[in-house]
């Protein structure tokens, strides 16, 4: 199959993958209430830690990290580069709006770092040292995202990465819309912090 046939079947691939909601099923299958009902109703390893249950926002943030980087590296092998770039966007769209929860997901953090990871592991990097950095003086999981993921495309295009940073531009655009009640609430000084319960 020639890498321009591989490109639909790479963000199929990366759609499917992404939609799996790992926090709603590893919450379930550790008998905690639906995690839909508790604290901001995500499904997202935030949401998680809020259940008290440490290791199961562990488990939940390292899968949603691996759903989006396999992708990127089962399309990268098949199809090339520009496979990778559309199954990482399939990752993270499916991931918010995944077809199994009525088009009802996450907002896409664990997934943006695990295509990052694939795609370019420094970008990686700076995403994770931010976030912690803001996360660390802040409490708000949400404001480290925020920051962390609108430096990423700025640091790709300082790197020269132009394709890269376009599609990340994308992505950080989606999760700033998916985002959009935290930073309201943020404004307000009404968001929830880091451990938190319900």
């Amino acid at each position: 199959m020639s890498p321009e046939a591989w490109l639909p079947l790479a963000f199929i691939l990366g759609y499917l993958l992404g939609s799996i909601p790992f926090g709603l099923v590893l919450t379930k299958l550790a008998g905690t209430q639906d995690l839909r009902s508790i604290g901001s109703g995500n499904i997202g390893a935030t949401n998680v830690l809020r259940t008290g249950r440490k290791g199961l926002a562990a488990a939940t943030l390292l899968c949603d990290m691996l759903k989006g980087t396999v992708a990127v590296l089962i399309a990268n092998y098949f199809g090339g580069f520009n496979a990778a770039m559309l199954a990482g966007l399939g990752a993270f769209l499916g991931h918010l709006f995944p077809v199994w929860l009525n088009f009802k997901g996450g907002k896409g953090v664990a997934v943006y770092i695990g295509v990052l990871i694939a795609m370019f592991p420094p970008a990686a990097a700076v995403f994770c040292v931010l976030w912690l950095a803001t996360a660390a003086t802040s409490r708000y999981s949400s404001l480290a995202a925020l920051v962390a993921s609108f430096v990423t495309p700025i640091f790709l295009w300082w790197f020269g990465h132009l394709a890269l940073a376009s599609l990340f531009a994308v992505l950080t655009m989606l999760l700033f819309y998916m985002h959009r009640e935290n930073i309201k609430r943020l404004q307000a000084g009404t968001e929830g912090r880091i451990g938190e319960k319900s």
